[in-house]
C-alpha cells in the first residue's frame, strides 16, 4: 500500500453544501493522519529510521478512516475535500522536512505528539510471543501451500516458519527445555492457534494478535539481540 492508496479510506457520508472550518482538533488529527501516512510510507520503503516505530500501515489506516468520517461529520465536508485536506496536510508535513539531522528531529516531534493520538483511537494489538509466532507462521505456509503449492509466497513463508522455530527452541533449550518438551509446547501453540482462527473465521472475526511482530521477530538478528517474547 503506498502513500495515496494509504489516504483512500471510504467514507459514505452524504455530501452537504455549507462545510464549517476546521477547528484546531481537527487540524491537529489530519496533521497526525499525514505525519501517519507518510511514516507508513517510508516503513514499506524499508527506511531504516521509519522502522523504529510500530508498524502503522493497518493501524494508521483505521485512523485516517475514523478521523475523516468525524470530520465529514462534524463539518459537512464531502469525501473528496477531506481527502483534499489531508493531501494537502501530506504537503505541508513534507515541507517542513529539510534535510539530515534536522529532518529527524522534526519526524520525532510529530510522532510523539501522534502515536498517542493514534494508540488512543486504535489501540494496538498485543503482540505474540516467540513461539506463538512460530506457529502462526507455520500455519500460514500450510494454508497458502495447500491453495497455491509451493508458489513464491510459500517458499518465504517456510523459510519465515523455519526460523521462528529455530529461534523458539534455542530460546526453549536456553530455559533448559529438553527437545522433547519443545516438539510438545510447539506442537501445543500451532493447535491452539489453529483452533482459534477457525473460531474467529467462522464469527467472520480476524486474529486479535500483531500478526506484523513474528515478521519483525524473523528478522536477521542484531549482534548481540536476544528474542523478543
Amino acid at each position: 500500500m503506498n502513500l495515496i492508496s494509504f489516504l483512500m479510506f471510504a467514507l459514505s457520508q452524504p455530501a452537504t453544501s455549507q462545510a464549517a472550518p476546521l477547528s484546531e482538533i481537527q487540524g491537529r488529527d489530519l496533521s497526525c493522519v499525514a505525519v501517519l501516512a507518510i511514516m507508513a510510507s517510508e516503513q514499506e520503503r524499508g527506511v531504516t529510521s521509519a522502522l523504529d516505530y510500530p508498524l502503522l500501515t493497518e493501524r494508521g489506516a483505521i485512523y485516517a478512516g475514523l478521523v475523516g468520517e468525524r470530520i465529514m461529520s462534524e463539518t459537512g465536508r464531502t469525501r473528496e475535500e477531506v481527502r483534499q485536506d489531508i493531501l494537502e496536510a501530506v504537503a505541508a508535513q513534507q515541507a517542513k522536512g529539510g534535510n539530515g539531522a534536522e529532518a529527524d528531529e522534526v519526524v520525532k516531534a510529530e510522532m510523539t505528539k501522534c502515536l498517542p493520538l493514534l494508540d488512543a483511537l486504535v489501540p494496538p494489538k498485543p503482540k505474540p510471543d516467540l513461539n506463538q509466532c512460530a506457529g502462526m507462521l507455520q500455519l500460514a505456509y500450510e494454508e497458502v501451500h495447500d491453495r497455491e503449492g509451493l508458489s513464491k509466497t510459500a517458499q518465504d513463508l517456510k523459510t519465515l516458519a523455519a526460523v521462528l522455530d529455530s529461534r523458539a527452541r534455542d530460546k526453549m533449550r536456553a530455559e533448559g527445555l529438553s527437545g522433547q518438551e519443545s516438539d510438545i509446547m510447539l506442537t501445543q501453540e500451532r493447535e491452539a492457534m489453529l483452533a482459534d482462527a477457525r473460531q474467529k473465521e467462522a464469527l467472520g472475526q480476524g486474529s486479535d494478535l500483531d500478526y506484523d511482530h513474528c515478521f519483525t521477530l524473523a528478522a536477521p538478528e542484531d549482534k548481540g539481540r536476544k528474542y523478543e517474547h
